[in-house]
């Protein structure tokens, strides 16, 4: 597995592995989630083109995973990590993660955030297997602020969310 920054020829694969690992959300009741648009060509390439988008790809280049950041309030927030599948389980999210925790340092971000389901174990519990803990709400920056108002406005409150951190 390689990790290595997107390209813009990859953003179509990218939505093609949202829309698969949002299938898993069925199960559970969260059809909406599971339902939900992939990130549109034009975000992902905003993300892409700031350096701050990265694919894991298998032995013949075509992505099976990627994780998209950008700063917020002096950390690098990850607004997106989604394996495929049919490549989970393999520690692909965690060496994305420790991509963007290697960014982070470089540029001199003190921490990662992310806001994340609760109770799904591939969300909080598993990012707390990662070292990220759950912000208390007067620890949230008006950033982190901002994003869960969005996420509340898209609906994503029907069930319980976290704002998460990891000091790198």
């Amino acid at each position: 597995m390689i990790i290595r920054s997107a390209e813009s020829a990859d953003l179509p694969r990218l939505q093609d592995i949202e829309v698969a690992a949002g299938e898993l959300f069925r199960p559970l009741g969260m059809t909406s989630v599971a339902d939900d648009e992939p990130p549109a060509l034009t975000e992902l390439e905003r993300l892409r083109r700031t350096g701050e988008a990265w694919v894991a790809a298998g032995d013949d280049g075509t992505p099976v995973a990627y994780l998209v950041a950008e700063e917020v309030d002096g950390a690098l927030h990850i607004e997106q990590v989604t394996v495929h599948p049919e490549a989970a389980r393999r520690g692909i999210g965690r060496a994305l993660i420790e991509r963007a925790a290697v960014r982070a340092g470089e540029r001199g971000l003190p921490a990662l955030t992310l806001t994340t389901f609760r109770d799904v174990p591939w969300n909080a519990p598993y990012y707390a297997r990662l070292g990220f803990r759950v912000l208390a709400r007067e620890e949230l920056t008006g950033g982190l602020v901002r994003i869960r108002a969005a996420e509340a406005a898209h609906g994503l409150d029907r069930w319980p969310r976290v704002c998460m951190r990891r000091d790198v």
